[in-house]
């Protein structure tokens, strides 16, 4: 059985990237402090008084957390996640669905903490050269910036490679910080052209280190640490009495963040896990194909990471529907109708946190509370992976195609997209249904990114073992990092 991330240590090449961090007045945060940042150094946190959340600064590494405080500038650390409660005046369903915001990370997303994750590990065990290799960043958007920016903090060279149908603002956003970016034919769901690409520069650069995040675990080991932990605070925070985790539901893009939902199903054993995909493209669904505007989803494949045998639903969400949940929630006349049926200004202010992803996630918490009937009793958790600043030019996009968004419109998206929603195009998954699923990452990983069919073979036959030693191995990277940043005090 191989080592589910590498930890084996080049001590020549360490101490190397011990010396440039030194001279790049680098630190390393561990995932401990992560999940809770206030234990970060007294020194770091002078600093970040004076930092500005999105400045490409090395301190603001200690910034990829859900806990910064919403500022631009000078923040520190608040006891909770950002998070918003969607009102049962706009969902339609009684149970109560919370959503943690990716919007106050470095970047703007939660991305940046997944990219960490797989770049860090080679990093403090010396398996990366900054001097010599350059970081590739595969990604159908906010994870190539998530690489990218985390590459410029470390001091290494960065390649993002995104579909080439992606917003405008992920482009001119890279354009400032990679220090290549290269367009692939497609949109969102166009997974494999990003893959081509790949092989392509292995084949042509000798230097170049392929940081997948369908395929590197490290990315479902931070949102199992960290995701999972702080939507366990929340949990905490709000359940009261009586409430209980009824499920976590989460569309599926690299599937790293469902590792959260593996390390809350083990704190709350009747809890569910419920995976989003397109109906426009239902590969879970239906092992289809096709197109779709969800920007962030990646489809036509099943991620390598997905531990497929913990998730116990497919929810098929129509592209258009969230998109007009993400105008209703973002235009100017959508937030007066929502002031109009009785939304304190507060809740609608905490929706511009929403991007087109996070309104899918939405969609499918409420599809999932009226398929298992929820009560106000029931708690859901989601996530918003970016918010609605990248999406901008999508807005006058569907300005130009629609005409100007009116309070008719967003009643009438409101109506039919969000209220009208119904339990179709969902499967609940028994035994073969999850076997079904996991053995189409044969086609993609066996057959064309030339992984090991015996570790196919273990995620599904040696299951206990080989994810639970995955969820074991958070301590094991903290100490390393804690060895890296030693040797860059001494």
């Amino acid at each position: 059985m191989r080592k589910l991330i590498n930890l084996e240590v080049n001590e020549k090449q360490l101490k190397k990237n011990a010396q440039i961090a030194k001279e790049r007045n680098i630190r390393i945060p561990t995932l401990e402090q992560m999940k809770n940042p206030k234990n970060s150094p007294k020194i770091i946190k002078e600093k970040l008084k004076t930092t500005g959340l999105w400045d490409i600064d090395p301190v603001n590494l200690f910034r990829i957390t859900w806990k910064n405080e919403p500022l631009e500038t000078g923040g520190l650390y608040q006891d909770l996640p950002n998070y918003v409660e969607i009102p049962s005046e706009i969902t339609g369903v009684k149970a109560r669905i919370f959503a943690m915001a990716g919007k106050f990370f470095p970047i703007g997303a939660h991305k940046v903490g997944a990219s960490f994750a797989c770049l860090v590990p080679r990093l403090i065990t010396g398996q990366f050269d900054p001097s010599f290799h350059e970081a590739v960043w595969p990604s159908t958007g906010n994870y190539c910036r998530g690489g990218a920016y985390n590459s410029t903090l470390l001091g290494c060279k960065s390649i993002a490679i995104l579909p080439e149908n992606m917003s405008k603002e992920r482009f001119q956003w890279l354009s400032k910080v990679a220090g290549e970016v290269i367009a692939t034919p497609g949109c969102e769901s166009n997974v494999k052209e990003i893959y081509d690409k790949t092989w392509e520069l292995k084949r042509t650069r000798e230097n170049v280190v392929i940081f997948n995040q369908f395929g590197e675990l490290g990315n479902h080991l931070w949102h199992y640490e960290v995701t999972g932990n702080a939507m366990n605070e929340i949990i905490r925070a709000e359940a009261g009495e009586n409430g209980k985790l009824a499920g976590v539901c989460l569309t599926s893009g690299s599937a790293g963040i469902l590792g959260c939902g593996d390390f809350l199903k083990e704190r709350y054993p009747g809890a569910k896990l419920a995976v989003g995909e397109a109906v426009q493209c239902p590969t879970l669904l239906n092992n289809g194909f096709g197109d779709h505007r969800i920007e962030g989803i990646g489809d036509k494949h099943v991620p390598w990471i997905h531990n497929v045998k913990n998730t116990d639903m497919i929810i098929g969400i129509d592209d258009i529907d969230s998109l007009k949940m993400f105008r209703l929630f973002n235009e100017p006349e959508g937030r007066k109708y929502l002031q109009s049926i009785g939304i304190s200004a507060d809740a609608i202010e905490k929706l511009s946190w929403v991007g087109i992803s996070g309104a899918a996630n939405i969609i499918s918490c409420i599809k999932f509370a009226k398929y298992y009937e929820l009560t106000e009793n029931d708690i859901i958790m989601t996530v918003l992976t970016d918010s609605a600043e990248m999406y901008q030019s999508r807005l006058a996009e569907m300005e130009s195609e629609y005409g100007k968004y009116t309070l008719a419109n967003a009643a009438l998206d409101h109506g039919i997209s969000v209220l009208g929603l119904r339990t179709d195009h969902v499967e609940e998954l028994i035994y073969q249904g999850k076997k079904r699923i996991h053995n189409l990452k044969y086609y993609t990983w066996i057959e064309q990114q030339m992984y090991d069919v015996n570790e196919l073979n273990e995620q599904w036959y040696d299951y206990d073992n080989y994810w639970g030693r995955l969820h074991q191995m958070g301590p094991e990277v903290d100490q390393l990092i804690n060895q890296f940043n030693y040797l860059i005090d001494n």
